[in-house]
């Protein structure tokens, strides 16, 4: 899967996620970790890849825009801070995942639990 990982959360994260063959960037590796939450946003958009963030601003702009792509995963509170187990649990929830993150969705991943919600 191809993963666009915000700023808000660690460079480490794509790594990991490099690390466990799928393809994830960081915005820093696209010069975009001071740009507007919009450009981040079109830059997922326009190479296919699911954002990755803490910020939950990316699922207003998702819903306004009334758009189905890209998907988003939200890490929300009791998510640990550090990139490992961070990228533990998105992996290990991935596979249940990859048919509404292809699709378009929202999830939001908790250490506790999982929402999806489908962009149909």
């Amino acid at each position: 899967m191809r993963f666009l990982i915000d700023n808000a959360l660690s460079p480490e994260l794509a790594k990991l996620l490099n690390d466990a063959g799928h393809d994830a960037v960081h915005v820093r590796e696209r010069n975009l970790e001071k740009a507007e939450d919009d450009a981040v946003f079109d830059s997922a958009k326009s190479e296919s890849r699911v954002l990755v963030s803490a910020d939950t601003d990316f699922g207003a702009i998702l819903t306004l825009r009334g758009e189905k792509q890209p998907s988003l995963i939200i890490l929300r509170h009791p998510v640990p801070r550090r990139a490992e187990p961070q990228a533990q649990l998105l992996l290990s929830t991935l596979p249940s995942l990859v048919e509404d993150l292809t699709q378009g969705a929202i999830v939001i991943l908790r250490q506790d639990r999982v929402r999806i919600r489908r962009l149909t």
